[in-house]
C-alpha cells in the first residue's frame, strides 16, 4: 500500500468521553499487523495521557501537547519540539483567575472563556504565543506549532514522508494535521468546517470511525483515492495569534 502510517487525534475521534472501547483497539492491532506505522496526534498532555489510554502503547510514536513534543511510548522518552512559555506568563494567569490551568512540557491550556485573559496576559508581557482553540479547550504554544508542525516531524522521526500518512480527526485543531497528511478523514461527529476540508467523512463516528479508515487503508482501497480537497498553505498554517 502507498499508505505507511495512520495518524489519530485522541479525544473525540479514537475516545469516547475519554476512553477508546475494544473494537477500536482492535482495528488499531489490524492496522499494525498489516505493516502501517501508528501515529497519535493529540493535544492532550503525556502523563494524563498515559493515565486515561493505557492501550497507548500500541503507538509507535505520540505527538503530544497539540505538536510541541514526540514521545516514544517503549522508551519512556520525550523529545521536545518547541520552548515552553516564560514560567511568569503562568504564574500570571493563576494570579488574574484563570481556572482550571495546566501547565504541560511546553503547553499551557485552560478552558473558554479564559481565552480574552490569555491574550491580554500574552499582551502585557509582550510574548510571541499562539491560541489554538479545541471544543473549549484553549491551548497556548509558541508561534508556528501545531499539529502539522507536529506530524511533520513524526514522519521525519520515523522515516517516512507526511503524505504517506493518513489521517482522522475531529475538531478545530486538526486543520493544520489535515493538511499535513495525505489523505484526512473526518469521523462523523467532527465539526462541519473540518468535514468541509477532509477527503472523507466516515459513516461513523470516533473509533468506529477510525475502524472504517483503517479497512480502507488494509484494503488498498485508499491507494486508488485522488484526495478531493483543495491544499491551501496560507490558510492552514495560520493558527489564531495572541497578537
Amino acid at each position: 500500500m502507498s499508505f505507511r502510517a495512520l495518524a489519530v487525534d485522541y479525544d473525540g475521534t479514537l475516545a469516547w468521553h475519554g476512553e477508546v472501547d475494544e473494537p477500536t483497539l482492535a482495528a488499531l492491532r489490524k492496522a499494525k499487523d498489516a505493516g502501517l506505522k501508528l501515529l497519535m496526534v493529540t493535544g492532550r498532555e503525556m502523563p494524563e495521557l498515559r493515565d486515561v489510554f493505557p492501550g497507548h502503547t500500541i503507538f509507535d510514536l505520540i505527538v503530544g501537547e497539540n505538536g510541541a513534543l514526540l514521545y516514544e511510548p517503549v522508551k519512556e522518552a520525550y523529545h521536545l519540539l518547541a520552548p515552553k512559555p516564560p514560567d511568569r506568563f503562568f504564574q500570571m494567569l493563576t494570579a488574574r483567575g484563570v481556572k482550571p490551568i495546566s501547565q504541560g512540557s511546553v503547553v499551557v491550556a485552560t478552558w473558554e472563556p479564559h481565552q480574552h485573559t490569555v491574550l491580554r496576559t500574552i499582551h502585557d508581557l509582550g510574548l510571541e504565543l499562539d491560541i489554538i482553540f479545541n471544543k473549549g479547550a484553549v491551548m497556548v504554544l509558541p508561534t508556528g506549532v501545531n499539529k502539522g508542525t507536529g506530524l511533520h516531524a513524526a514522519a521525519k522521526w520515523l522515516g517516512i514522508d507526511a503524505s504517506e500518512v493518513a489521517g482522522a480527526g475531529d475538531a478545530e485543531n486538526d486543520h493544520s494535521f489535515a493538511h499535513a497528511t495525505g489523505f484526512f478523514a473526518a469521523v462523523a461527529n467532527a465539526i462541519p468546517s473540518l468535514k468541509e476540508r477532509a477527503d472523507w467523512v466516515t459513516p461513523s463516528d470516533h473509533g468506529a470511525g477510525v475502524a472504517e479508515l483503517i479497512d480502507r487503508l488494509v484494503s488498498g482501497e485508499l491507494d486508488r483515492v485522488t484526495p478531493r480537497r483543495a491544499r491551501t498553505p496560507s490558510l492552514d498554517h495560520q493558527p489564531t495569534t495572541g497578537r
